[in-house]
């Protein structure tokens, strides 16, 4: 693969640019595009939010309806003299070939009263003719998988897909993991930055808080909350887990869809991959007997860089946290199987 970096490149003349060569293939990829293949209210919160990161200088929208991707276009190009040069605009698949990353967004939204594990059927069928597509595209970047159920998407995409497994990744639980270190900040009392504790598994109903690694810069989550006077920690957790867990069906009762949390969440994993940062990051990848897990995408703790998921992270996680990971790997095997993917 050959990778054209806009940011590192070396002019030689007016007319042409250094290539970095990574890998021996054909393919030119441009570090600064991004594509995104579904323009609801994820895709086009998640383009505004790289519209404003700065990451990208071309960002190429793609809906099955052509007015829906033109108009979020226009509305996004707008902001771009408010903020940082960028060229966005509605395209094809004919479009996507040398983009660095699609994020994948395209399906049916999750509807108040429906777990994200209800939405398979539809959306999987929307995947089986979606991904093909890409394929033919020649497209060899990394694929970001944000449409919910997401971790059996991710193990769809990898399935369906021609690209290595590790350039398969879904959002997983990174937004869960947000909201779980602003709960804990909130309770505590701190900034919710200093608190590191990850939401693993499933990203839904069987998703687990990983209470035996979470720490407040380095001090036990325990220990941390004798400190601020919680000495009743246990109960106020499993309450914060609870509410974590329930998050986005408060928020879809409220206003029948989120959307901003999740383009945050897309944005940070943009970063990581685009500035190989090596970020530990939990999305959702597929496992290989991690914790003694085969054959499923979930997340847990991974490297992030430039060539996808580059390592996963063991963490400590307790007999009864183990317990309930591979629960909810069977719960999204079960998900798997029924839709025949």
């Amino acid at each position: 693969m050959k990778v054209l970096d806009l940011n590192e490149s070396t002019a030689l003349d007016d007319n042409k640019t250094e290539l970095r060569i990574y890998e021996p293939q054909d393919t030119i990829v441009n570090l600064r595009k991004a594509a995104f293949i579904g323009c609801g209210f994820v895709g086009s919160a998640s383009a505004f939010a790289l519209m404003q990161s700065g990451l990208f200088s071309e960002i190429v929208m793609i809906d099955a309806d052509r007015d829906r991707a033109e108009g979020e276009a226009l509305d996004i190009s707008h902001g771009v003299p408010l903020s940082r040069p960028v060229k966005i605009y509605a395209g094809d698949y004919s479009d996507i070939y040398d983009a660095s990353i699609i994020v994948l967004s395209a399906g049916a939204n999750q509807k108040p009263d429906e777990t994200r594990l209800d939405l398979v059927h539809k959306n999987a069928g929307i995947f089986k003719s979606i991904i093909p597509r890409i394929n033919d595209s020649g497209f060899s970047g990394i694929l970001l998988v944000v449409t919910n159920p997401v971790d059996v998407l991710t193990y769809a995409a990898v399935k369906l897909s021609s690209l290595p497994e590790n350039r398969v990744i879904g959002s997983g639980t990174v937004l869960d993991t947000a909201r779980l270190r602003y709960r804990l900040g909130e309770h505590l009392g701190v900034d919710s930055r200093s608190v590191h504790a990850f939401i693993i598994g499933e990203h839904g109903d069987s998703e687990i808080a990983a209470w035996n690694s979470a720490n407040v810069s380095g001090i036990p989550l325990n220990s941390f909350c004798e400190m601020r006077g919680q000495y009743e920690h246990e109960e106020a957790m499993i309450g914060i887990a609870e509410d974590v867990k329930n998050m986005a069906y408060e928020i879809i009762s409220k206003k029948k869809a989120t959307y901003y949390g999740i383009a945050m969440s897309v944005k940070r994993i943009c970063e990581a991959i685009l500035r190989d940062e090596k970020s530990i990051l939990p999305v959702s990848s597929m496992m290989h007997g991690e914790y003694g897990i085969d054959d499923v995408a979930l997340s847990m703790p991974a490297i992030v860089g430039k060539s996808g998921v580059e390592a996963k992270i063991a963490i400590n996680v307790s007999e009864s946290e183990c317990s309930r990971l591979l629960k909810s790997a069977n719960t999204i095997k079960e998900v798997i199987k029924s839709a025949e993917i």
